[in-house]
């Protein structure tokens, strides 16, 4: 079996993310299939004897979204070689892409309400009795109105044309997208008030003044799709802010790396290197308040390493030559050398950030459940609002009212907060997690801890403060049971000789004799 990682394009809600799972799954060969909609991201186990990558990627194609290969199971470090794979020092951040799908969003939704204003005071206001320009109350100019609000929706359409591609692409696919159901709604609206303006000219042409005003009040609904369009961009200008804050966790983990480090060479001259250019075996020195770059075994020198990043101890631990080092810990004392072991992609780090975004790939059963309801809401949503339509024509005859009723259904439906809450959750679990040192190994395992009635701690710096602090002053006596010294003698020796060091016990020292 092979498990790759592809990058899938073209998903913006839950039924989308339903519709690619199903297209891979049914591929054979293929064991299973985790689809992120929110990192846009999909993890495939599969036989390599049965199907490729390619494959895949064409089953994808093929349901209306699009998928290429990030990276393979299957790739092994290149040894001896600068083409190491790449360590979490240079990890693309998750929350860029992310950041800049939410800034073209809220582009998108400044553009809108800008228009959406003007549109819909004067499409409404008769309705609602607000003063509106004489041209527009005037009879003889009502055509003039249907074209003002024809040509302030049209920058609205504009600049959110992607619900109508991705919409009637996904039912020309047969596989219905909420993105469907904004773009049926707004053309339904649209449609027919372009209908209607034909009716006016008609009206207008025979003179028919008071006709055509009638018309205009009671079957232009451009106001209507400006307002689809522009209300479902303010929430999906929520949810993208929202996703590109999800992944500073794993960003905060990346910023852990130094990007550079000293590599020593065999005449013992010094150079400054990339990270990524490191290799096994090769000698590198850490100096006091540096990173880590790599994971190694220490040669010569000793130091106290904050471990506290990877590890939760707060307390620096003592290494000397022998003792295994970790890369984004940090060099708090002494100097010292080491041979590199670990690099790219095998360091510690690496390995926890990889953790982190594997937890975040993984479904917990209440997410699998989300997407099977997910998978049929849209064509569930369609049929409602046909018989919708139908019903109101029978009942009432009025094609208006009918159009009115059926296309509330459709946007009324549009965000698909069942399918797109439970992923954002897991993704902010995790991710908070993460910041605070809890890693998660899967989502649900996150999902199960809610029925943990115990939980028992033993390191340093979970339940207390982290950071060590003097409580009590033991002087040494002497024959007679008579003190060696003041407790305020001892303090100052011990001030003399912990002043010019880093270590956290002699930070707690100091504190206690400068109160």
């Amino acid at each position: 079996m092979a498990q790759d990682k592809f990058d899938v394009g073209g998903m913006t809600c839950a039924a989308c993310q339903a519709h690619v799972d199903r297209a891979v799954s049914k591929l054979d060969g293929v064991e299973s299939v985790a689809v992120n909609l929110l990192a846009g991201s999909m993890m495939v186990d599969y036989d390599p004897a049965q199907v490729t990558p390619d494959d895949i990627c064409t089953a994808v194609d093929r349901a209306g979204y699009s998928a290429s290969l990030i990276s393979t199971g299957a790739d092994a470090v290149q040894s001896g070689s600068a083409q190491a794979r790449s360590g979490a020092a240079h990890m693309e951040s998750p929350t860029k892409k992310l950041e800049a799908a939410a800034s073209a969003m809220r582009t998108r939704l400044i553009i809108s309400i800008v228009f959406l204003i003007p549109l819909f005071y004067i499409g409404m206001g008769h309705m609602l009795g607000w003063p509106l320009p004489g041209f527009f109350t005037d009879h003889t100019h009502s055509m003039t109105l249907a074209l003002t609000e024809l040509v302030l929706l049209i920058p609205i359409v504009y600049v959110n044309d992607a619900y109508f591609i991705n919409g009637f692409k996904s039912l020309a696919h047969g596989a219905p997208t909420m993105d469907a159901l904004i773009a049926v709604g707004a053309t339904a609206s649209i449609a027919w008030s372009l209908y209607a303006m034909f009716i006016m000219a008609d009206q207008l042409a025979a003179g028919q003044v008071h006709e055509a005003m009638m018309t205009s009040m009671d079957n232009l609904y451009f106001e209507s799709a400006g307002t689809i369009l522009s209300l479902v961009t303010v929430g999906k200008y929520l949810e993208t802010r929202s996703k590109s804050k999800t992944g500073g966790a794993i960003e905060a983990l990346i910023d852990l790396a130094p990007k550079t480090a000293t590599v020593v060479a065999e005449d013992g001259s010094e150079a400054t290197v990339d990270v990524d250019a490191i290799l096994p075996g090769q000698v590198l020195r850490v100096r006091p308040g540096e990173s880590i770059p790599v994971d190694g075994v220490v040669l010569e020198g000793s130091s106290a390493v904050d471990e506290s990043a990877l590890t939760g101890e707060s307390i620096p631990v003592e290494k000397t030559a022998g003792d295994t080092v970790n890369a984004a810990t940090v060099n708090r004392t002494g100097s010292f050398t080491f041979r590199a072991t670990r690099v790219g992609a095998d360091t510690s780090l690496a390995k926890i950030i990889q953790l982190v975004e594997d937890a975040n790939a993984t479904k917990a059963p209440i997410a699998r459940m989300a997407d099977k309801v997910a998978g049929v809401f849209v064509p569930v949503v369609f049929a409602i609002s046909a018989v919708t339509f139908v019903a109101w024509m029978v009942l009432t005859g009025s094609i208006n009212e009918a159009l009115t009723s059926a296309v509330a259904v459709l946007v009324i439906s549009c965000p698909c907060a069942l399918g797109l809450a439970t992923p954002v959750a897991i993704m902010v679990g995790t991710g908070k997690g993460a910041e605070m040192g809890i890693l998660f190994k899967s989502a649900e395992a996150l999902e199960n801890l809610r029925s943990v009635g115990t939980v028992v701690l033993d390191k340093t710096g979970t339940v207390t403060r982290g950071k060590p602090a003097v409580t009590d002053i033991v002087v040494a006596t002497r024959a007679d049971g008579s003190p060696a010294m003041s407790e305020k003698a001892l303090l100052k020796l011990a001030a003399a000789l912990e002043r010019s060091s880093e270590h956290p016990l002699a930070e707690a020292i100091m504190a206690e004799c400068e109160t």
